[in-house]
């Protein structure tokens, strides 16, 4: 069996090669997706995948692994960042990493190498069941870092030739073999970047492609002019952070796209913005249309699993209520689906 490992850079993609390396000697080949666009990193002034590439060839050369570049910069231009920013110009909330894992990572990709190679393998906090042929993408033991939620619309065919090598191991398992394998990124800090972007930060890329323009924030209660903010585009609902106001806390409940308004409630009458009723388009189911409809979900990735109940709907819609309210229901974010450890799918926030 062949291997092709995406490699970033960082700790858990590079454990992922080297213990692969290990068990299958001589048949693994290490990638690395180059996505970012020249003048977009010469507008941000940094050049964060030369950082990463150093790492990726630094540990590949210690397991004598081959290393490849293949450049996917248009592909993924064309099938995460327009995609994203149009998103974000209608005052909807994308994920871009949820887009880039099933249509670059494992889509693009797939095409750029050829029909050798059996699996590819990848850092994910992640796991693969195969019953009977179906193949069901089950939890990582590490609730924080795992890694589903972001694997979410992946296909049969996708999962069917993906690995996830540390998938059954926590973070901190992950570092202690990075120690003992003597890696030498062994003591990199986790990036916070977007998919294979390293350190650029998600405002920096919208800010690149949208620009700054002032706008107000006003408070939805009373109309009272609180602020100025430098677009829409950078905030969506429930967010508390960077908004600059005063004795607050204070946070998103409404957005104003015509107009550049950004509305806020204080934490006082923020609870009065929460709903539990939600309906989810352009599901994905992974393994199929699930028979029970008592189930979780997440709105956003994190640890925490909400019960739910669902009603399935025509065109692929799925109609949610919450075991309880939540003040962050965002359109345009995902909604995924778990039958206690194990994740359905999930769809776009209508």
């Amino acid at each position: 069996m062949k291997i092709a490992v995406l490699l970033s850079g960082g700790v858990d993609s590079s454990v992922a090669l080297s213990l692969l390396s290990r068990e299958f000697p001589g048949r693994v080949t290490a990638f690395y997706l180059k996505i970012w666009l020249e003048d977009e990193l010469a507008w941000i002034g940094d050049c964060p995948w030369e950082d990463d590439l150093k790492h990726a060839r630094a540990v590949c050369e210690q397991l004598g692994v081959p290393l490849e570049i293949v450049p996917l910069q248009s592909e993924y231009h064309a099938r995460v960042v327009e995609h994203t920013i149009s998103e974000l110009r209608a005052g909807r909330t994308p994920s871009p990493d949820i887009l880039c894992n099933q249509r670059i990572k494992f889509g693009e990709f797939f095409s750029k190498i050829d029909d050798s190679f059996d699996k590819v393998a990848s850092g994910h906090y992640a796991r693969i069941l195969e019953r009977e042929g179906v193949f069901h993408l089950l939890r990582a033991p590490d609730p924080v870092k795992d890694q589903t939620y972001f694997l979410s619309h992946l296909n049969q065919q996708q999962l069917s030739r993906a690995l996830f090598p540390i998938g059954h191991l926590t973070k901190a398992e992950v570092r202690t073999l990075a120690q003992e394998l003597d890696l030498p990124n062994k003591d990199r800090k986790d990036s916070q970047g977007i998919c294979f972007l390293g350190k650029i930060r998600y405002p920096e890329f919208v800010r690149f492609h949208l620009g700054n323009r002032e706008g107000e924030i006003i408070e939805k209660e009373t109309g009272a002019v609180l602020g100025t903010h430098q677009g829409y585009w950078y905030y969506t609902i429930g967010q508390r952070q960077g908004l600059g106001l005063g004795n607050g806390p204070w946070f998103v409940v409404a957005k104003d796209t015509e107009n550049n308004v950004i509305y806020v409630s204080h934490r006082d009458n923020y609870t009065a913005n929460a709903r539990n009723e939600l309906t989810v388009a352009a599901v994905n189911w992974i393994a199929g249309t699930p028979e029970k409809t008592s189930l979780q979900c997440k709105l956003r990735h994190g640890p925490d699993l909400v019960p739910c109940e669902i009603a399935i709907l025509p065109d692929n819609r799925v109609h949610v209520r919450l075991a309880q309210e939540d003040t962050g229901i965002a359109a345009g974010q995902y909604a995924i689906f778990y039958d206690d450890e194990e994740c359905l799918g999930g769809g776009v926030i209508e």
